[in-house]
């Protein structure tokens, strides 16, 4: 019978990161700031890590490659997770984000795509998110529109516009 793992997160610093998981989601994690953290990872940029007992020390991946059965049938022999849970405190402005399907993901990265639910627990008055865009635009817009946007910016290695 497997037993539950009590998981000890990975932390992310981002700049737009706050203190609130800290002083009162006591994660105790030392960054500043601390942006995110990840609660259930087999991601290799944020592994989580197993607190306690028989697996104390290990990350999660290396928990599942050891003991495929923790996934159950439809799963066995998988180690890595095709999702990523993580608390987010955004003090300011993230970044705007475009993230790959699973084909791209797969092809560029060796990793699942990404797609994603939020659920707000908290926010300070006044908050908000932006979903899509403010009007209907063709892919070639778009292309166009951040090809002027970043005639200056350098890109990324593997990234292209």
């Amino acid at each position: 019978m497997n037993k539950p793992l009590l998981l000890r997160p990975s932390g992310k610093d981002y700049l737009w990161g706050g203190q609130r998981l800290n002083t009162e989601f006591e994660k105790g994690i030392e960054m500043s700031p601390l942006a995110e953290t990840w609660e259930c990872s087999t991601h290799p940029d944020g592994p989580c890590f197993v607190a306690e007992g028989e697996f104390a020390g290990q990350t999660l991946g290396q928990v599942l490659s050891g003991n495929p059965a923790y996934l159950g049938s439809r799963h066995m022999g998988c180690t890595e997770l095709p999702l990523l849970i993580k608390f987010i405190d955004a003090k300011d402005n993230l970044s705007i984000q475009v993230h790959p399907g699973d084909e791209l993901a797969k092809k560029r990265h060796n990793s699942f795509g990404k797609n994603e639910m939020w659920y707000v627990v908290d926010c300070e008055p006044g908050a908000f998110l932006y979903c899509g865009l403010k009007k209907d635009s063709s892919k070639e817009e778009i292309r166009e529109r951040i090809n002027l946007e970043t005639k200056n910016v350098r890109l990324y290695p593997g990234v292209s516009s």
